[in-house]
């Protein structure tokens, strides 16, 4: 199915391959969560298609193996992806999000509210503070799980709501592990887990934290208008709250415009992208000093981070790169949020095709965090391209980069 002239827009090509597959336009469109209106637009090129999550998703259905078949262009994007790996802490923490609703015995005694905050912050200092995070982060969530369920039972009152607030928290780390490694039915548990421990908590903080993660979600799921609509709703929680600037309420509704900012992106829409990621960083102008935000990791240079993914997300790898040039990754806190940005870096210049460049970074990522890359879907899938691209010297070190994060290098 790559036999297509190379003058064919965009939306002739899509028409082309559906009628070929024998799919009518209603089919293919609902099979991407589109109207059958809105693929005729597209076919009939009256209105461009940018949206990385869409391209993909029309790849996938349409069963090609390059969104570059779609685009026309040498812009690689796999989309049949390269799968995902698994992880050992899957396994016992499954079990524990089976079987605490039921019962169970904390591990060691009931804890306090405050003392269970304690815990939970902790672990997520070292999600963002691990090179390993998903190894070590697993290995504290089973219990963690057994207690806060107890913690709940065990108080009443303002204590019981100060207890479904820090659940709410440690499910939302619960998700975050398991992005790519697990079933969807066990990552959206434990994000419906968190997000109805926010509504016991009866607190606006929590409520938009749940709309974070939830947009989060909804995001990777390849609904990325969606997540925009949930993150504006997080937000509307919060504006009464803004004018008395604490920093936790700062840090949830910053948090909730850079996401918003990067569905943006993955959409097509750069002014939208672009007036998320203004109010992301005037609302990070006034954290108090040295603050970050734990969960989310939400500070002034997260918001640089954002503007780097943002760019990639809108096919504007120039941008992209040029916004990178102001950052030093090694004064990004989170090892997480700094694996990240060199991946943003890596991929940036992957779609200028400079394949040298995009494995330095990208070498570098799995540098600063092994399972920042390994477990991530779209870095694997970049490691392989790479490997593919690259000739010459520059083969070994991409192939060995691709073995190094579980790609089977071609």
């Amino acid at each position: 199915m790559t036999d297509l002239p190379a003058e064919l827009t965009t939306g002739e090509r899509i028409r082309i391959l559906r009628e070929r597959r024998g799919m009518s336009r209603a089919v293919l469109a609902a099979l991407v969560g589109r109207s059958s209106d809105w693929l005729k637009k597209i076919e009939n090129g009256e209105r461009e298609l940018r949206s990385i999550t869409h391209l993909v998703r029309l790849a996938q259905v349409l069963r090609i193996a390059d969104v570059a078949v779609l685009t026309g262009d040498e812009l690689a994007i796999p989309a049949d992806a390269v799968g995902k790996l698994s992880h050992t802490s899957v396994t016992p923490i499954r079990a524990a999000l089976h079987g605490v609703s039921f019962g169970g015995r904390p591990t060691l005694g009931t804890y306090s509210p405050e003392a269970l905050k304690g815990r939970v912050e902790g672990a997520w200092r070292l999600w963002h503070g691990s090179t390993h995070q998903r190894t070590e982060v697993g290995a504290l969530l089973p219990d963690l799980i057994k207690d806060a369920h107890a913690c709940v039972r065990a108080h009443h009152g303002d204590d019981r709501r100060a207890a479904h607030a820090v659940t709410a928290d440690l499910y939302r780390l619960v998700q975050r592990l398991l992005a790519h490694i697990c079933e969807p039915e066990l990552y959206w548990l434990a994000l419906d887990r968190g997000r109805a421990h926010s509504e016991e908590a009866d607190s606006p903080v929590a409520l938009a934290l749940a709309a974070w993660s939830t947009a989060i979600g909804q995001r990777a799921a390849g609904f990325a208008e969606e997540a925009v609509q949930t993150d504006e709703a997080g937000m509307a929680l919060l504006r009464d709250l803004l004018e008395d600037g604490a920093a936790e309420v700062l840090g949830v509704y910053g948090a909730l415009n850079l996401q918003a900012a990067i569905s943006c992106g993955l959409e097509g829409r750069s002014g939208d992208a672009e007036r998320y990621l203004a109010e992301a960083d005037r609302t990070a102008s006034r954290l108090p000093a040295g603050y970050t935000h734990g969960p989310s990791a939400f500070d002034a240079s997260n918001v640089a981070i954002h503007s780097v993914s943002v760019g990639v997300g809108l096919l504007t790898p120039g941008e992209a790169l040029r916004r990178s040039e102001h950052l030093t990754p090694e004064s990004v806190g989170s090892l997480e949020r700094r694996s990240r940005l060199l991946l943003d870096i890596a991929a940036g210049h992957h779609q200028k095709h400079e394949t040298a460049a995009s494995v330095h970074y990208l070498s570098a990522a799995h540098r600063v965090s092994p399972e920042g890359v390994r477990y991530v879907p779209f870095a694997r899938g970049l490691a392989g391209d790479l490997a593919k691209a690259a000739s010459g010297p520059l083969k070994a070190d991409a192939v060995a980069l691709a073995e190094a994060v579980g790609v089977a290098a071609a």
